[in-house]
Order: structure tokens, then sequence, then C-alpha cells
């Protein structure tokens, strides 16, 4: 089975997705921001944009997807944010005609609780002067100017199943993921402060450079 996790940039999805392989043995998470990230290093700075416009980061994606599907015996995660209805059936679409069980979830928020989680983000700010880079904020500013466009693409029929989050929490919302796909999702026991502790190790992890 595939999950994959959709939602707008600072939504929650690789806190999600993390969650998850921790509860869900024998998962895996794959990023397909990993291949956007690998084409923008062949090109010139210049020439990159948005690698989702890229032909061959949805052929990519899927060709890995579906060999990480046949090959692996357990879940595959994927925390990604798709909102292009045509990349999202060359990707997602695509999977299912294979003969995939994909089972795709958008978390959703109000813009105000998306604004408030990527502010809470904003602890990057400070590896940046450490690193002296300047890439976590041009990643909230790219995340803050796609936002609206994410909100309303992803509310649309196509994008569900929809899981709105602004009164809960990340292993709750993981719970809920895995009650819908069936999933045998071992329990949390993590508490408050080792809870917080992990999603900011998570978040540390997931900073980009790129």
């Amino acid at each position: 089975m595939l999950v994959w996790i959709n939602g707008p940039f600072g939504g929650g999805k690789t806190q999600t997705a993390y969650e998850l392989r921790r509860r869900l043995p024998g998962s895996v998470v794959c990023d397909p921001e990993h291949v956007g990230f690998g084409l923008h290093r062949m090109m010139p700075a210049g020439l990159r944009g948005d690698f989702q416009d890229l032909p061959a980061w949805r052929q990519g994606v899927y060709e890995v997807l579906d060999l990480t599907l046949a090959k692996h015996d357990g879940p595959v995660i994927v925390p990604m944010t798709v909102i292009e209805p045509a990349y999202f059936e060359e990707t997602v679409g695509r999977l299912r005609e294979r003969g995939h069980d994909v089972r795709h979830f958008a978390l959703l928020a109000a813009r105000e609780t998306v604004l408030r989680r990527l502010r809470e983000r904003a602890f990057g700010r400070a590896l940046q002067l450490v690193a002296g880079k300047d890439a976590p904020l041009r990643r909230e500013s790219f995340a803050v100017r796609r936002l609206d466009a994410c909100l309303e693409s992803l509310a649309r029929p196509e994008f569900a199943e929809h899981l709105w989050t602004d009164a809960v929490t990340i292993p709750q919302v993981a719970d809920r993921i895995a009650e819908s796909a069936g999933l045998p999702l071992l329990p949390n026991t993590d508490g408050a402060v080792r809870g917080r502790l992990r999603r900011v190790a998570t978040g540390v992890r997931h900073i980009r450079f790129d």
C-alpha cells in the first residue's frame, strides 16, 4: 500500500509521515522532493523553477514509487504537496492505474493555523545565522506565497480524503490515517515533552539548503 500525504507547505506532511513510520513496522518513507532536488542540482541556478513542472520529475517519481511498491513488502509513505490536477494524475493516478493500492490524504487547516505553524518552523532561522545561508527563509516565503493556492486546490473533491488538522496533534492525524487505510498502527507512547523533542528533531533533519 502507498499512503500519499498531501497538504500545503508547512501543513504537517513530513511530521505525519515519520510518525506513521515510527509506529508502523515495515513501513518506509519515500520523499519525492529528493528527485526534484537532484534535478535542480543538475541545472544552472538560473534555470531552476518549480521542479514539479519538469516531466522528468513526474516520470521519475512514478517509476521510483512503482518499483518500491513492487519490491517492498511494507507500506510506502509519501509526504508531498501536489496541487495541479494534471500532475496528480501523472503520479497518483498512474500508480492506481498500475494496480497499486494508493490511499491519498490531504491535510487541511485554516490559513491562520498554517501560518502559525510556518512561524514555529522558523527555528530554522537560528540555523541560518550559524550556517550563513538564507535557504530556510526562502522556503518559508515560498510556502506563504503558495498557501492560498494550495488550500483552494486541495479542498476540491479529487484531492480527497480530506483531514482537517487545526485541533488535532500529529499522533492523532497519524491515528486517523491509519484507521482510514486499515493499517495496524502501534500505540503512541510518547509524552508531551518527548513528542515535542521528536518533532523538533524531525524538523531539523529536514531543513533544506537547496
